[in-house]
């Protein structure tokens, strides 16, 4: 089982992550922010990971730090339950629809960070949740997960469906990528040997 137990501590966030890439989509997600919380348990979900997240956070001021601060160590899990890499796929992509929205989504787990993220969110926040965090989260997922991510809004007009399909699209292609080739479950997929 590829499994990663995580406890990070700040002065602005107390975070325990619990993550198994092969799972079955199970999770328990307690926040502080009821957006965030559909959004990790949807990720979950679709990405047949079981995902455990407990943050207390600075919410009092916003959901910044709690949102980035769960990237950060959502990436770091994702780095460790991977290990280096052997017999996974290592590429994904996905075009997802969510009602009006589509996003397309594709990824390398290169061990190299970067995010391409070209979204158009027509309002400035979901409920309490500022839409702007959205980029963050990826931002940070990818910086410690060691992951290219690209991520682009071919279509929306609804903030809710734009960022749902994001997760979602997010969760599908990680699921693609890190899913174990068995005729080639002893090599790294790279010339380099190493990813």
């Amino acid at each position: 089982m590829r499994t990663s137990n995580i406890e990070r501590k700040t002065a602005e966030t107390q975070i325990k992550l619990r993550l198994n890439l092969d799972g079955s989509g199970q999770s328990s997600i307690d926040t502080g922010c009821g957006f965030l919380d559909h959004m990790l348990t949807l990720f979950a979900k679709h990405g047949r990971f079981d995902l455990q997240v407990q943050c207390k956070g600075d919410t009092r001021v916003d959901y910044h730090h709690t949102t980035e601060d769960i990237g950060i160590v959502l990436g770091q899990a994702f780095c460790e339950a991977l290990g280096e890499g052997k017999g996974i796929v290592r590429y994904g992509d996905m075009l997802l629809p969510m009602d009006e929205t589509l996003i397309l989504c594709a990824v390398d787990l290169s061990g190299r960070a970067l995010l391409c993220c070209d979204l158009s969110i027509p309002a400035s926040k979901v409920g309490d949740f500022d839409t702007e965090l959205c980029e963050e989260f990826l931002q940070a997922f990818v910086r410690t997960a060691n992951i290219t991510l690209h991520v682009k809004q071919l279509a929306g007009s609804n903030a809710h469906h734009i960022i749902e399909g994001v997760f979602k699209a997010l969760a599908r292609t990680l699921c693609k990528a890190v899913a174990i080739d068995e005729k080639y479950k002893d090599e790294i997929p790279s010339t380099k040997g190493v990813l």
